[in-house]
């Protein structure tokens, strides 16, 4: 019985390995030479930043021990009246935290219904001008440039402390993040539906509804999900400023010391956000389809 795999005579079994051995030593040879221009263009940020490892490993223990201080005493014989005192004001910050939470919704909201609405004139495949699609991405650049926290301070100077600052500032800030999310997913859809709904003689608006939409919807979704996430993190923080939600607190307790009451805020955004964090990925997986539970 006669084999039927292929021999390769010996002369050309070692040419072959040859090369195959100069591409790994050439690949090789980039990889060292990337980590190599990586590793001095860090030394070189590090002196130009003025990094002093010597005043970082001298002072970590100040760190370290700040953690030691925000975490209360708690007992096992009086562990109920030491939870107690720990959360003393419970009720007070559960409601801070509902209004960061909220804040981030209406935020993710705006910021994702405009981004929704002009993502597709900054499309390449589908803009009906260059002009309009260059101008439109530089307004993305500009909203997701600029930090939230500067936008809150400038709406809270414009409109005074609350909520709607940092409902503006996160929606202005998602909807630069989303509109470039919104724009690539939209520049890798498949065009043939695209083309088919344009042969027809539709209009832009039925184009983007019949041929394009349907492609991206579920990619558009879990992103403003995973941005909804995100910006539950940036309200505890653009409320520091005084733009609503639980961060007015927590700068507060940070400000004055009051230890024990900063890890107590600080463990309430901690578990909201791994409960957000829970909730959206199970809904990211069963928009991606990828959900294997069943």
């Amino acid at each position: 019985m006669t084999s039927s795999l292929l021999s390769v005579p010996p002369a050309r079994l070692e040419a072959l390995l040859a090369g195959y051995r100069r591409e790994v030593g050439r690949r090789r040879r980039q990889s060292l030479l990337v980590l190599a221009i990586l590793a001095i263009l860090a030394v070189i940020a590090a002196h130009v930043g003025e990094v002093d490892l010597n005043n970082l490993f001298q002072n970590i223990s100040n760190f370290t021990s700040y953690f030691g201080r925000i975490i209360p005493k708690l007992t096992f014989a009086h562990f109920g009246a030491d939870i107690a005192d720990w959360y003393w004001d419970i009720g007070g910050w559960l409601k801070l935290l509902l209004d960061t939470v909220l804040i981030a919704y209406l935020g993710t909201l705006f910021g994702a219904g405009g981004a929704l609405g002009i993502a597709f004139f900054a499309a390449a495949n589908l803009a009906p001008g260059n002009v309009l699609r260059w101008s439109i991405k530089r307004i993305f650049e500009f909203c997701r440039t600029v930090p939230d926290l500067v936008f809150a301070l400038m709406f809270v100077s414009a409109f005074g402390l609350g909520p709607l600052a940092g409902i503006l500032a996160i929606g202005i800030h998602s909807f630069g993040t989303l509109g470039k999310q919104f724009t690539e997913a939209i520049e890798n859809i498949d065009m043939k539906p695209v083309e088919g709904v344009r042969s027809t003689g539709s209009r832009f608006i039925e184009i983007v509804r019949f041929g394009a939409l349907p492609q991206v919807t579920s990619t558009f979704a879990s992103y403003a999900l995973l941005r909804f996430e995100i910006n539950v993190r940036s309200g505890s923080v653009v409320g520091m400023v005084g733009a609503g939600g639980i961060g007015q607190d927590l700068f507060v307790a940070i400000r004055k010391f009051y230890y024990t009451d900063v890890s107590a805020i600080l463990l309430m955004i901690i578990i909201c956000v791994a409960i957000i964090d829970l909730v959206t990925e199970r809904v990211r997986q069963r928009l991606s389809g990828k959900d294997h539970s069943q």
